[in-house]
């Protein structure tokens, strides 16, 4: 009897608990954004799209907490899927963000997939070490353990 075992691997999430896959992308001043040079900062990896609606209320929350806390230590690491860049830079300066801001075109970027992201937005919050301690964490989780990590 053969028995067949299929494995959903390459779509998989990175896990809690393990080393966030390393995303090297660049702005869009052309300048290269490596994640693992936030190494020592508590850093938000942010997939989101400027089309996606409750990505766009997400932004507008993060701006008081990331300025509140981005001197202490805190990063946001934004990538867009966004297939058109002008929408991407058009929803980052009506949004006003100003941390970190990528893009990398469509659900099949290879960093989307790295990631396992299906659905936006997603979210993965890595503490200094770059190891991924929530995923999807709630702007009052967030929060909660910036206070407590970066005192």
């Amino acid at each position: 009897m053969l028995s067949v075992v299929f494995f959903a691997t390459a779509n998989a999430q990175p896990k809690i608990g393990s080393q966030a896959p390393e995303i090297v992308l660049k702005d869009k001043e052309g300048r290269l954004k490596t994640l693992s040079s936030l190494k020592g900062k508590v850093v938000l990896v942010d997939f989101w799209a400027s089309w996606c609606v409750p990505c766009r209320k997400s932004n507008r929350q993060m701006v008081p907490l990331y300025r509140k806390y981005q001197s202490k230590g805190f990063e946001i690491y934004g990538i867009s899927l966004d297939e058109d860049p002008a929408d991407w830079q058009k929803a980052v300066a009506t949004d006003r963000i100003k941390w970190w801001q990528v893009n990398e075109a469509g659900w099949n970027a290879p960093n989307a997939l790295a990631w396992g992201i299906e659905q936006l937005p997603t979210s993965f919050l890595l503490d200094k070490d770059g190891r991924i301690i929530s995923i999807d964490p709630t702007q009052v989780e967030l929060e909660k353990y910036l206070q407590q990590a970066l005192q």
